[in-house]
């Protein structure tokens, strides 16, 4: 199947490097193709919890692997990191659907609503009211991606469980992905931390042969409309 059919592509990102570790690869071969990629970033560390000094250095790190892999531009909402159960749902419906509104995404890509992470979590629900089919420009696919480290983490015998059914196609721009990864130089952990270069590789291996690939990323369909 091409990816002709995704057009405009809005991807939610809790933090700074989830949009990466999702779907990196995804968004490079997306961009290479000619389509329209833009993330929204959701939270932004704030003291005493994350210094000013770190939270630029992660900010100016994002910034780079989304110029390696082609992100278009990014819509930073600026909302407390590891705190978003702090901020009212409205407030934070609101500001999404300000961005969906802005974008008007044909295919969204959000964080799995059972990853670990409360932040990821809340994220997932308030893009999914932000993207409520009440008009056309209602987006036409939803897709959820996994993160290392947070869909692997929670419970899934009592918790929602990753159980994909797509898969991406990420063999030409699986190392495109690795070297933005490498970008987030105040996130790389050594193996076998989930969070290393390493790990990344063989999840992307992985799903790959599942599906009889070289590499790929696993997403969640969450809802497709075919519009006449």
């Amino acid at each position: 199947m091409s990816l002709e059919h995704f057009g405009r592509v809005l991807v939610v990102a809790p933090h700074p490097d989830d949009e990466i570790l999702g779907c990196g690869g995804t968004i490079a071969r997306l961009a290479q193709a000619g389509h329209e990629v833009e993330v929204c970033l959701v939270t932004r560390g704030q003291p005493p919890a994350f210094s000013p000094e770190g939270v630029e250095q992660v900010l100016c790190e994002m910034e780079r692997a989304h110029a390696h892999v082609g992100v278009l531009a990014c819509h930073r909402l600026d909302l407390p990191a590891a705190g978003l159960e702090m901020v009212p749902a409205a407030e934070l419906n609101a500001a999404l659907a300000k961005v969906v509104s802005q974008v008007r995404p044909d295919t969204l890509m959000l964080p799995f609503l059972g990853d670990i992470h409360r932040d990821h979590q809340l994220a997932f629900l308030g893009a999914m009211v932000a993207a409520r089919p009440r008009d056309n420009h209602a987006p036409s696919r939803i897709l959820c991606y996994e993160t290392l480290s947070e869909t692997n983490w929670y419970a899934p015998p009592v918790t929602p469980a990753f159980v994909p059914n797509m898969f991406i196609d990420i063999s030409q721009t699986l190392e495109t992905k690795l070297e933005a990864f490498a970008m987030f130089a105040s996130q790389v952990k050594s193996f076998p931390d989930e969070r290393s270069p390493r790990t990344i590789e063989c999840l992307a291996r992985l799903r790959g042969s599942c599906v009889h690939l070289e590499a790929a990323e696993a997403f969640m369909m969450i809802r497709e409309i075919v519009r006449s």
